[in-house]
This record gives C-alpha cells, sequence and structure tokens, in this order.
C-alpha cells in the first residue's frame, strides 16, 4: 500500500467486538498494514460491543488528533441488524458531537467486490 491519505482524515476500521482477545488480531493487523503503508494516516479500531474503544470514542479520539473528515470502514462479512440499524445511530452521534466532521461510511467489508473476490481466490486456492 502506497497511497498518500490527507494526514486530516481519520480512517475507523469498524467491527463487532469479542470477549476474546485475539479476536482483534486481524483488526489490528489491518490497522497496522494501514499504517505501514501510509504512515501519516490517523487509524483506529473501534468496536461495537464488548471491545473497547466504541466508534463514537474512537471518532472523537481522531477529532482530538487532528481528523477534519472520518472514513468508517466496516469489518462486517454479511449486513445484519448492526450494519442496517446499530451503524446508522452511531453516526448519527458522531455527526451531533462533530458537525464540522465529514463522515464518509464504506459499505460492509463483505459487500466490497474487492473483498468478495478475494475471499473466492482465497478458497479455490
Amino acid at each position: 500500500m502506497t497511497s498518500a491519505v490527507p494526514a486530516s482524515r481519520g480512517i475507523v476500521l469498524f467491527a463487532h467486538g469479542s470477549r476474546d482477545p485475539a479476536w482483534r488480531l486481524p483488526i489490528e493487523a489491518v490497522a497496522a498494514q494501514i499504517t505501514a503503508g501510509a504512515p501519516e494516516a490517523l487509524v483506529r479500531c473501534a468496536y461495537l460491543e464488548i471491545c473497547s474503544p466504541s466508534l463514537p470514542q474512537a471518532a472523537s479520539d481522531l477529532v482530538a488528533a487532528g481528523a477534519l473528515s472520518l472514513r468508517i470502514f466496516p469489518l462486517f462479512l454479511g449486513v445484519g441488524k448492526h450494519a442496517r440499524e446499530d451503524l446508522p445511530l452511531l453516526i448519527e452521534q458522531i455527526r451531533q458531537a462533530h458537525p464540522a466532521v465529514r463522515i464518509e461510511l464504506l459499505p460492509a467489508a463483505g459487500e466490497h467486490e474487492k473483498m468478495t473476490a478475494l475471499m473466492a481466490a482465497i478458497a479455490v486456492a
């Protein structure tokens, strides 16, 4: 990854959360790859439940670090209740807390054409 990310843009990797500490490792590995490829990127992991930080807290941390816009990437394979119902409420909380910050919500990872192609390639490799 060698793309330039504006330092004023924060990236949040948003996942479900788990009591098992090892569950977080793949999400944190994605964050580490973003940081390695774009050291100027402001990146945080956030979790819906059980783990911290929450999405609103991660957003606030990024805004405090200088982010003027946030790109939120839900790391869900499917779009269930969390992505359809819980996530829009959390986004609204962030918008109310930080009205001057532009928020870009990406589709869930499992809906991304590149992700489905990668999973298919892994399955047949």
